[in-house]
């Protein structure tokens, strides 16, 4: 084997135990927070279970990264291990100074970078016309639905300001009418678009689901003894942490498996983009590795900084993260685990009203969320092009 696609390997699997050290936050905080697990009993348990998500699992994440961003015949091993590193550095200076990113759009927009330094900006796979409007035509459809059918439910509970139900009505139907298309197949939608698309509507879905799950779950429990309540509870949220870290894995371990997939091709390896066994056991290995070490500082800041959990809190963040995720690995978007798993705790924390919420914490977060694509796309195009000067 060359000895430069080993080293593409090597930086894949990097960026895979990176992604767990970041992303370990995700699996651990709500089941740390709550004080179920310690952090070494929540960890072991992530880690287990991200090694066990992609084996039951489809890897439609790994296509869509190895072949769905970048035109295939541009995505070159020096422009893959470039923009990998790129990440990768990101990923780690976001998790010492712990800000939770997504690990994801580090890796995208690292990609992007190195690419369109190399091939300029037309090797990126842009949507089609006929998918923007149906995009446009569903995603209207989905607002003003929305905000009919929330104005009418306000009116009949006799609510006031109908104008702020009908804008949160516009929202979640916008929201929900996009991945319900996606589902249905009436929008066939991949690529680029996708990934920017559920920036918004991964956190925005787990938001909804956490809230939906906390205030069934405080309806049912609201006349039931509290410490009983926090036993079974406690008890619920070791099983929602697995399921949470099932989806994690199944998503997250995609990304280097589709990075070392595209190379193995690029390299005449392979003779056609299918994920070998190898691939998907040495990439669910790294980043279970990842896992095991624990983004402690991240953990401080989704754990204790967004919101106070109770056990019952974090049973339905996990449940509800790990929906938005296996759903979303299903029909093959890379989407952020950390955009997923905040939504949810904000949601969950939201049951108890807005102020329960630290919302400057969240600001910060959003902030790194958009910058990030676009910031790993600037240096991974300085580092490219300076790498084209030099070796030419």
């Amino acid at each position: 084997m060359d000895p430069i696609l080993i080293i593409g390997i090597a930086v894949a699997l990097l960026f895979n135990f990176l992604n767990g050290l970041h992303d370990a936050a995700n699996s651990i905080s709500t089941i740390v927070a709550t004080r179920v697990l310690t952090p070494i009993q929540a960890v072991t348990l992530a880690a287990f279970f991200n090694l066990v998500g992609p084996l039951f699992f489809t890897t439609a994440i790994a296509k869509t990264i190895g072949k769905g961003i970048i035109v295939p015949g541009w995505l070159t091993l020096d422009v893959i291990i470039i923009g990998i590193l790129v990440a990768s550095f990101w990923i780690y200076f976001t998790a010492y100074i712990g800000i939770p990113i997504s690990s994801t759009h580090a890796m995208i927009g690292g990609l992007i970078g190195a690419a369109v330094a190399y091939g300029g900006h037309t090797v990126v796979i842009l949507p089609t016309l006929k998918l923007l409007e149906g995009l446009v035509g569903f995603g209207l459809f989905g607002i003003i639905a929305g905000a009919v059918i929330l104005t009418l439910l306000a009116r009949w509970y006799h609510e006031e300001n109908l104008k702020q139900y009908a804008g949160l009505g516009a929202y979640f139907g916008f929201i929900f009418t996009i991945p319900l298309c996606i589902a249905l197949h009436l929008l066939p939608i991949s690529g680029i678009v996708s990934i920017i698309l559920f920036i918004v509507i991964s956190p925005s879905l787990g938001f909804a689901l956490a809230f939906l799950l906390g205030c069934i779950v405080i309806r049912i429990c609201r006349n039931k003894d509290q410490k009983k309540m926090n036993h079974v509870f406690n008890k619920l949220q070791i099983v929602s942490s697995a399921f949470y870290s099932i989806g994690h894995g199944s998503n997250d371990a995609q990304h280097a498996m589709g990075i070392i997939t595209a190379m193995l091709v690029t390299a005449g390896v392979l003779t056609d983009f299918s994920v070998p066994l190898w691939v998907i056991l040495l990439s669910s290995a790294a980043i279970s590795l990842g896992t095991l070490t624990g983004g402690w500082r991240i953990v401080q800041t989704m754990a204790k900084r967004i919101t106070h959990l109770r056990p019952y809190q974090g049973f339905c963040a996990e449940t509800g993260g790990g929906i938005v995720l296996l759903l979303v690995t299903l029909f093959g978007i890379p989407v952020s685990s950390t955009h997923a798993i905040s939504g949810c705790i904000m949601g969950v924390g939201a049951t108890q009203g807005s102020s329960s919420v630290n919302w400057g914490v969240v600001r910060r977060i959003v902030t790194a969320w958009v910058i990030t694509i676009p910031l790993t796309a600037a240096f991974s195009w300085i580092v490219y092009a300076g790498y084209l000067s030099i070796w030419g």
